[in-house]
């Protein structure tokens, strides 16, 4: 029996919802992002994308383009709210979904057909977000995720695609290889070099030719340019929070040494999260002492995912919170409040920058190790204390 694969995707999402705040902006461009001009596009309408903005970009770039946008710095209180209403909503009907990031879901509604139509009850299900949320949004269905995705995309604003089982060749076959979901710049560059500009071309080369050029992905290119993605449809759960804790081979009261494996037990986590394309709105620290009594403290902040704001306030939240000068037998820290969202489109106010180096320390973390790559702050700590530290390795749970 074919699958039927549904892919939702929300329209200019965070756009939309500003536009849902504020009527008034609707049917102008619009960039929601960093507001000096060192900061990044998070997302733009689909009228400032006719002047050739598109997110992540230079915000100094994006208003050369499009000097009469309109710039919103972001609220992601409010695209967490939105989001989970939408979730909420397909919950109450789907028999299967995946909530794949904020604004992105995957339904299996394979065997729907024998009843009333597996399209048919998506394009139902499209119109009750839609009147429900009051934000657009598109799908493409199909046999995989891949080709139900590149559908959503190809058809979008208000996309309605149904891929029948048979066709994904013949629809992929005259796309640029940049619409291949995993395709990026530096990729499709290379393709380029090579004279690879359409996934016809593409599907032309040897498997081999692939592996060769590009590793173990070069199967995945293969696959992908011949419509083929057996990976099925996770079910949603909603994670609660990633903590981690230390406790000490011997209680200490050493406050700089006690600071150094709080950044690095942060650095971890926060790595962590983005990892798993997630944003954090609260986040805790506890420590407990030699007697045993354990405090902790928390504060919520604005959706972040990046280790600088996120240790400025663990370091805030244990000055607070140590006031004994007792003996600490433990620490930990934990990010609450979670909601799916990847580190580029959150950094309202964080510079290109800045974005490039998280993303650069983050490739290396992940090809390496997080080890490989540390603070100057924890280097002092010593080789006991990084023993210690390997004992809470990716904890996740309640603190």
């Amino acid at each position: 029996m074919d699958r039927n694969i549904i892919h939702f995707d929300l329209d200019a999402f965070f756009v939309a919802v500003e536009c849902k705040k504020e009527p008034k902006l609707r049917g102008r461009p619009l960039i929601v992002g960093g507001s000096s001009r060192r900061g990044v596009v998070a997302a733009c309408s689909y009228e400032a994308r006719h002047f050739g903005v598109h997110s992540a970009m230079p915000m100094y770039l994006a208003l050369q383009l499009c000097p009469d946008a309109t710039v919103i710095s972001g609220d992601m209180e409010a695209y967490s709210v939105h989001s989970h209403l939408v979730t909420e909503i397909i919950a109450d009907k789907a028999p299967l979904f995946e909530k794949a990031s904020i604004d992105e879901f995957y339904i299996d509604a394979s065997g729907m057909d024998k009843f009333f139509g597996a399209f048919k009850w998506a394009v139902a299900l499209q119109k009750k977000i839609i009147r429900e949320s009051e934000l657009p949004i598109s799908l493409g269905m199909s046999v995989n995720k891949l080709v139900s995705k590149v559908a959503t995309g190809e058809f979008k604003p208000n996309a309605q695609k149904h891929i029948p089982s048979g066709t994904e060749r013949n629809f992929l076959a005259p796309l640029s290889v940049e619409k291949i979901p995993m395709i990026g710049k530096q990729t499709a560059s290379f393709l380029y070099d090579m004279g690879v500009r359409t996934v016809a071309t593409l599907r032309e080369m040897p498997v081999k030719f692939l592996i060769s050029a590009f590793g173990k992905n070069g199967t995945s290119l293969w696959n992908k340019a011949h419509g083929i993605d057996e990976s099925p449809v996770v079910p949603y759960t909603e994670q609660k929070s990633i903590s981690t804790e230390c406790t000490f081979e011997e209680d200490t009261i050493d406050v700089k040494r006690l600071k150094s494996i709080l950044i690095a037990m942060l650095e971890k986590v926060a790595f962590q999260l983005r990892e798993q394309k997630k944003l954090t709105s609260c986040v805790t620290v506890k420590i407990r002492y030699s007697n045993f009594d354990t405090e902790t403290k928390q504060i919520h902040i604005p959706y972040t995912s990046s280790d600088h704001i996120l240790l400025r306030t663990v370091q805030e939240l244990f000055e607070k919170l140590y006031s004994r000068r007792m003996l600490i037998r433990l620490v930990g820290v934990r990010l609450s409040n979670l909601v799916q969202g990847n580190h580029q489109i959150s950094l309202f106010d964080d510079t290109e920058e800045d974005i490039n180096l998280y993303e650069a320390m983050d490739y290396i973390k992940h090809k390496h190790g997080v080890e490989k790559l540390i603070r100057a702050a924890t280097l002092g700590v010593g080789r006991r204390v990084r023993m210690e530290m390997n004992m809470f390795k990716g904890k996740i749970g309640r603190l």
